[in-house]
Order: structure tokens, then C-alpha cells, then sequence
């Protein structure tokens, strides 16, 4: 069949999706509680489901009553029974697949469950809706005339007992339908190579020849990939290599360190960006919008969302609320019940609504990946929002950073202390130090507050990082690839302490 034709048929089937995610637009909350009771009654006669009486749930307030908030810790038993092959405990159907969480939370591995519902239902919907919005918004888009250069996982799949364990993006692949694979470069077998950095040069060498039309994986790996290619191709930037380069499809890490390193490497104007949310948990929400910061959440994936308002978070007042109580603008850590049987699940983040018709978020960071030693409550987003500004006021790029708080002891102030890895450094590090004191000052009032006269926090303090510093780190703890990321924010000084401690070494 001719390429052309592909392009055709494939855009007409994907653009058919949009009336069915119309529904859920119009009716958002209502759609939210039809599919909680769906679930329930799926999994009314499982171990959980018999424990709670699923069956007697009829309301939204029965349901908070009776079934408590539950982190990883609360539910691992269960999920170990699971992976050692016991059925019908917290799903009805086998689960098969578990997704090895390759998060900074906790040093400790997670197991999260995929269960078929949630791989067909979420990951895979989500994958065809994602091409749905970019084809909607982009009519002459010529996509599937070429191919999409995917940077998934780097370990391979683990079988144990009947089931399997990996990362979420090896598990993706490796159930991966035939034309996704037809449509995808590198080839799986590359995708999956365990050793990272004899994958990065199989994959240069198995896609520099190829049409490669869009791009897809995390930015901080991608950028590294990107610019290997770059530098053993000799050419200066991407279009050089692949004139049919329309879309860069991004989620992970926040895209706010790294867009002006993207831009210099993908000089077009009309070059296109597209970011999604997801998760080893589920797939959450989708740039629903040409140049937008915002992101569509998804209603009809077998996932229920409650919020619990930060400003409450871990507290004895704490609340938890459904969808149709959010406000803009507020914090809110993510809770979520889904067809993998994770009932009111935290699952770490946390987001801002931007707008509530549709429901559109940011993500604005994570619950434990934060700043809050002196009461600045201190997240990424400020972090990254600063840090971009200063970075662009003082013509420096950055590749990766870390924070912590140097705390109090007997008469010194606290403070907080960064260590910034840099691609290009500023040409005077005090004045880098002194803009960033000040860009945070203006984005958060509780660290402005902290900040006055020095009443509680000093000046920041800011070191610069070795080159590979973040990278040597991450191969130390096996955490090279895939969805590994840099613990950016910490209240505690277990990470800095470290990479300081490795920033003297060569």
C-alpha cells in the first residue's frame, strides 16, 4: 500500500476518535461517576471488592466512607501475591504485567499492576488519542509518511511465577501492536537492549538513515540521544538529518529546563511540541492544543480522580475531593482508582487546574519532591520556572540540578543549596545565584516571606557541577534511560550529600 494512502486512512480513522472524546468534554462529571460505578461492579466479588462490599456502594460519599486513601506501602502485600500468580484479589481478571517503577520516591522498587483493561483501555487508548489531537490540530500533517523515533525503556522484561515485571515502556513495547512497530524506529530488539549506552549507538546507527517524522520519549534522554546523533553525523541540527521532522511528542520530566536547547537543535518556527502525563500507574492527560502548556485530562480511561488540596496534604484536616470540586489555579495531589485495581491510590504527583471547562492541568511536581524546611514550600514548578528565566537572562543552559536545604544549626539561618549542572555556565555564578533568589522570590510568597531580611532563609547558595556528574550518578545506581529521572527537589539532604561528595571525583 502507498505511504500516502497510510497517511490517509490512518488520520481518518484517528480523527474518529474526537467525537467520542467530545462526550466527555460535555459531560465530564458525569462520566467521572458512571465509570467509578463500573468499576466497582467489576470488581464487587474480588477479595477487596468483598472486604469493602463494593456491591452496597451506591453514592460518591459511601464510597469515600468506606474505602481509606492508600499509598504503595498499604497495598504492596496484595500486589506480591499477585505477582506470585494468586488471582482475584484486587482485580477480577489474571493480572499478567507489572510495571517496575523506576521513580525517585523511594529508593525501594515498586511493582505497579497492568492489568489488559489498563494496557488496552489507557496506554494504548491514550497512545492513538495523543495522534488524534496532534492530526485534529495539524490537517496537512504528513505523520505517517515516515516514522516515529521512540526512546522507551532500557531493561528488559523479568518473568516470575506466570507473571512479568520491567519498565512501563518495555512492557508497551513489547506488547505493541504490528503497526505500531511498522510505524516506530528503532526496531523493538534495539528498544529493549538493557546496556543504555550500547543501546545509544545502535539506535544512531538504525535511525540516522531513516524518514524519521516525529520524535517521542523523555527530553532529558532524548536530548542526550539527539545529540549524539548530531555529533556523529557531523550536522548542526535535526533537519539536516530528517527534513520530515514535524512533531516532538514529550512527557516525564518538566520540558521547562530544556526548550531552548530543543529550539537550537530544531531551529524551525513551525516545529511542533507535544506534551502528555502518564505513568507507570496510568495515562493521565494530553496537550490537547497547538503551542499550549496545558494538558487535556483524560476522563474515559478506566481511571476515577480524586484531589486532596495541598494546603491540607498530610494534615488533620486534610480533605479529599472529587473532579467537580477543583478550582483553578489551587495545588493538589493526584488520587486515583483504576481498572488495575488500585482503589483511591496516591500516586505522588501533583497538579494545577487551568481551566475547569474543559478540565486542562499543569503538572506543578511531586508530593515528596519539594522544599518545605522553613515553611517556603518550595516546588519544581517554581524551580523550573525561575531557573528558565534566569537561564535565559544570563545566556546559560542547564542539563540537570539538584536542591536540598541546609538546615539550621545553633545560631545560622538555614538555606536552600543547588547543585547545577550546566551545558553552557553563566559567565558570573554570584550574579547566577542572585537573579535565581530573586526570579523565586517573585513566584512564591511563603519563600519570599522567609526570605525577608534574612529572617529565616539566607541566600541560596549555588554550586556547579562537574560535566557527567548527574549522568555518572544515575550509572552508579543503575538508573541510566527510560523514565529514570534526577530527584530535583528534596527535603532532606540524602541526594546532595552524595552527588556533592561525587562532584570531587573525576
Amino acid at each position: 500500500m502507498p505511504i500516502p494512502l497510510v497517511n490517509s486512512i490512518a488520520s481518518w480513522f484517528l480523527k474518529k476518535r474526537f467525537h467520542q472524546i467530545e462526550l466527555f468534554l460535555k459531560y465530564p462529571n458525569e462520566v467521572q461517576n458512571e465509570l467509578l460505578f463500573q468499576l466497582l461492579s467489576t470488581a464487587k466479588d474480588t477479595e477487596i471488592g468483598k472486604k469493602y462490599d463494593f456491591a452496597s456502594i451506591s453514592t460518591y460519599d459511601t464510597f469515600c466512607e468506606r474505602i481509606p486513601i492508600s499509598s504503595y506501602e498499604d497495598c504492596q502485600d496484595m500486589i506480591e501475591r499477585s505477582r506470585r500468580g494468586e488471582h482475584n484479589i484486587f482485580w477480577p481478571n489474571p493480572i499478567k504485567w507489572f510495571a517496575k517503577s523506576s521513580g525517585t520516591t523511594n529508593a525501594k522498587s515498586k511493582f505497579i499492576p497492568v492489568s489488559t483493561e489498563s494496557l488496552e483501555d489507557c496506554h494504548y487508548a491514550a497512545s492513538k488519542d495523543l495522534l488524534c489531537m496532534y492530526l485534529n490540530n495539524n490537517e496537512d500533517s504528513q505523520l505517517f509518511t515516515g516514522k516515529s523515533l521512540r526512546l522507551g525503556g532500557s531493561k528488559e522484561l523479568y518473568k516470575e511465577n506466570g507473571t512479568v515485571f520491567g519498565d512501563l515502556s518495555a512492557i508497551l513495547i513489547d506488547n505493541m501492536p504490528f503497526w505500531a512497530e511498522f510505524s516506530s524506529t528503532p526496531s523493538s530488539k534495539v528498544s529493549l537492549m538493557s546496556d543504555w549506552e550500547v543501546k545509544m549507538k545502535a539506535i544512531v546507527e538504525e535511525t540516522r538513515n531513516e524518514n524519521v517524522t516525529s520524535l517521542a520519549g523523555v527530553p532529558s534522554w532524548m536530548l542526550v540521544l539527539l545529540n549524539t546523533i548530531l555529533e556523529t553525523t557531523g550536522k548542526d541540527n535535526l533537519f539536516d538529518i530528517w527534513p520530515n521532522l514535524e512533531v516532538y511528542f514529550h512527557g516525564g520530566v518538566s520540558f521547562v529546563p530544556y526548550v531552548d536547547q530543543y529550539k537550537a537543535i530544531l531551529p524551525k518556527p513551525d516545529f511542533k511540541y507535544y506534551e502528555i502525563y502518564n505513568a507507570s500507574e496510568g495515562f493521565f492527560a494530553i496537550q490537547d492544543q497547538n503551542n499550549s502548556s496545558e494538558l487535556l485530562l483524560m476522563l474515559d480511561y478506566g481511571i476515577f480522580y480524586e484531589f486532596i488540596p495541598m494546603d491540607t496534604y498530610g494534615t488533620a484536616n486534610q480533605k479529599i475531593i472529587p473532579l467537580s470540586a477543583v478550582e483553578i489555579g489551587k495545588n493538589y495531589a493526584v488520587i486515583i482508582t483504576t481498572n488495575a485495581g488500585l482503589w483511591r491510590y496516591k500516586i505522588g504527583d501533583t497538579v494545577r487546574f487551568t481551566s475547569i471547562s474543559p478540565y486542562r492541568i499543569k503538572v506543578s511536581g511531586r508530593t515528596k519532591h519539594h522544599i518545605n524546611a522553613f515553611g517556603e514550600e518550595l516546588i519544581i514548578e517554581n524551580a523550573e520556572d525561575a531557573l528558565r528565566e534566569v537561564c535565559f537572562s544570563t545566556n546559560a543552559e542547564i542539563v540537570d540540578y539538584t536542591a536540598a536545604p541546609i538546615f539550621m544549626n545553633g545560631k545560622d539561618k538555614g538555606s536552600h543549596e543547588w547543585l547545577i549542572e550546566f551545558k553552557t555556565p553563566p559567565e558570573d555564578l554570584k550574579a547566577f545565584n542572585e537573579l535565581l533568589d530573586t526570579k523565586l522570590k517573585s513566584l512564591n510568597s511563603d519563600y519570599e516571606a522567609k526570605r525577608l531580611n534574612n529572617m529565616t532563609l539566607n541566600m541560596p547558595t549555588v554550586h556547579m557541577a562537574r560535566e557527567r556528574l548527574f549522568y555518572d550518578w544515575l550509572k552508579r545506581h543503575d538508573k541510566l534511560g527510560g523514565q529514570h529521572k534526577i530527584p530535583r527537589l528534596s527535603n532532606s539532604r540524602e541526594y546532595i550529600d552524595e552527588l556533592l561528595s561525587l562532584n570531587t571525583t573525576s
